[in-house]
């Protein structure tokens, strides 16, 4: 079937509305975790329980993060462009690139244009200052929705599964590396999500009249699966996050193991649930972006 007018129109509103909902997200995470007190302490905390266990994980952590590199980064997104040109699309290919690039150099500038005021709650990073958003996970979270962009509808799905959870161990981490606060890897997440929404928006647009979608091509089922275990993810965060709070009166070096590991374990939830509703909503409408024939 090809795609009508109307159906064109929402498809367009919808993709708007994510990126005006994930940018006021991520102004949301850039307000709390750097320029207020709470945020701060949980950031504080959660990296701090990181040390929780750090022996047994060290090694496979260093390994991650270290593939991410910026010949790493230029292969994957040569790698991405040419499955999109193998398969005829051009517009895809130019598209996936600029998101990749769009979402590293955002990120880049966001790292130094942001500033991260010492409330007194981590005196031994204060030094450091801003570092949000993280730079490895914007790394593998654009990488992962890219991918999922190109690849042939057959394998899209197994796709996202892949891109997401690589994406979301990214994320996982550079917290447990302490290379970054979870706030870090969430606000990563959502640079990548806006860029994924304008990406669509732009393949849309170059979209040809005769461009034909498949119904079956929709993978509603495993959206619904991403999207309901991200929910289900943030929302163990949160819990995990509430009874948190309720010790905030006391420094994060002063708190016993069991809260630390609550702070990490809480906020190593709410990464990987963010990366996977991300990933979700790009799979909600990839279809219609990409459709089987393209006219």
């Amino acid at each position: 079937m090809r795609m009508r007018a109307t159906a064109r129109g929402w498809t367009a509103v919808w993709l708007v509305v994510l990126a005006l909902v994930q940018a006021a997200a991520l102004l949301a995470v850039w307000r709390v975790a750097l320029h207020t007190e709470i945020g701060q302490w949980v950031d504080t905390v959660a990296l701090t329980g990181n040390q929780i266990g750090h022996d047994r994980i060290d090694g496979p952590v260093d390994r991650i993060l270290n593939a991410m590199s910026v010949v790493s980064l230029l292969a994957a997104t040569a790698m991405i462009g040419f499955i999109a040109l193998i398969r005829g699309r051009i517009a895809l290919a130019v598209t996936a690139t600029l998101l990749i690039a769009g979402a590293n150099v955002s990120t880049q500038l966001l790292k130094y244009g942001l500033s991260r005021p010492d409330l007194g709650l981590d005196p031994d990073r204060a030094a450091v200052g801003n570092s949000l958003p993280s730079g490895h996970t914007a790394v593998a979270a654009s990488v992962a929705v890219a991918l999922m962009l190109v690849l042939p509808p057959k394998v899209r799905a197994v796709g996202a599964f892949v891109g997401a959870s690589y994406a979301a161990l990214a994320g996982v981490a550079t917290l447990s590396a302490g290379w970054h606060r979870p706030s870090d890897a969430v606000a990563a997440y959502l640079v990548v999500g806006v860029w994924a929404a304008l990406a669509g928006l732009v393949l849309l647009i170059t979209q040809r009249e005769q461009a034909q979608i498949a119904p079956g091509d929709a993978h509603r089922v495993a959206a619904i699966v991403l999207g309901v275990a991200g929910v289900l993810a943030l929302i163990a965060s949160g819990l995990a996050l509430t009874w948190l709070v309720d010790l905030r009166g006391t420094g994060p070096e002063e708190l016993s193991r069991r809260p630390l590991f609550v702070g990490y374990a809480g906020s190593a939830a709410g990464i990987a649930g963010t990366m996977a509703l991300v990933m979700a909503l790009v799979l909600t409408v990839v279809h219609r972006l990409v459709p089987r024939v393209k006219g």
